[in-house]
């Protein structure tokens, strides 16, 4: 039986293959596509840089979008030094950075350590601490250590509970199962899962709050209510964007809305859904 969510994404990875890229002594995937305004996007703890093809493909034409993978080694502060090395690296001196989950930790933490760099941050589906998360499974293990099976089983019974939850979503479902047992290597997967564990707290991030937008789900498994709040308490963003529906993945599971909402925000002629004329709405 065919997935059409893998073979989209399988048929985009051949034609933008992920780049390898050293940055202070660490390898990082690239996907470096388009020309125009620059997007940085940051994948969270299930997904290669183009776990976002849909919105690649769909604006790659008006915009340069750099989509990264992240490396095995390291952590939150030194991947903020690792993605000013990159913009250095590639002369990009302004982009706008949109993370999702941990790749919202990240952003946060980018556009306080390098606001210059940073013309507009986007928290998605995101948190704001990770205090009292070492309690919680799977980050209760040791996760450079406990085996392999654990964690991606860990995986597999939220993502089990989400299909049975959600039947019209057993394609996308499929496609993070196969991130979860092997697409993201072990070392990687491991290191992701540390990462968020020993994250050091978030400083102060200075933006204007014009520059400041954030994302959240109603139905995201992951992103209690509580933490949503704290998320827009603490940036006090001047958009708020919210889906009734796409759990804690929105822009692979409503891709059109998600690409309208990123035309509006960089100011791009609409394709996508136009956000803001339904019940859907940005405050």
């Amino acid at each position: 039986m065919t997935n059409p969510l893998i073979d989209s994404r399988d048929a985009f990875a051949a034609s933008h293959p992920e780049q390898r890229i050293d940055l202070n002594g660490r390898e990082w995937g690239l996907v470096d596509a388009g020309t125009g305004p620059v997007l940085l996007l940051i994948p969270g703890t299930l997904g290669r840089g183009d776990i976002f093809w849909q919105q690649i493909t769909a604006l790659k034409d008006r915009v340069r979008i750099l989509a990264v993978t992240y490396p095995d080694t390291g952590g939150i502060t030194d991947w903020s030094g690792d993605l000013i090395t990159l913009m250095d690296r590639l002369g990009v001196e302004q982009a706008t950075v949109l993370g999702s989950s941990l790749g919202g930790y990240l952003a946060q933490y980018l556009a306080a350590d390098a606001p210059s760099l940073v013309s507009r941050l986007i928290g998605a589906n995101t948190l704001c601490s990770v205090k009292g998360l070492d309690q919680r499974m799977p980050y209760a293990l040791d996760l450079m250590n406990a085996p392999i099976a654990d964690l991606r089983s860990g995986f597999g019974m939220g993502l089990s509970a989400w299909a049975a939850a959600h039947p019209d979503q057993a394609d996308l479902v499929a496609l993070l199962m196969a991130e979860v047992n092997g697409r993201i290597p072990e070392a990687e997967l491991r290191n992701r899962l540390n990462a968020t564990k020993t994250a050091s707290d978030l400083p102060v991030v200075s933006l204007h709050c014009d520059n400041i937008i954030t994302i959240e789900a109603d139905d995201d498994p992951l992103i209690p209510p509580e933490m949503r709040a704290a998320v827009r308490a603490r940036l006090d963003p001047g958009c708020a964007y919210r889906f009734l529906s796409g759990g804690h993945f929105p822009y692979v599971a409503r891709p059109d809305a998600y690409t309208g909402l990123l035309e509006q925000v960089m100011g791009l002629p609409l394709t996508g859904t136009d956000w803001g004329t339904g019940e859907e709405r940005a405050s």
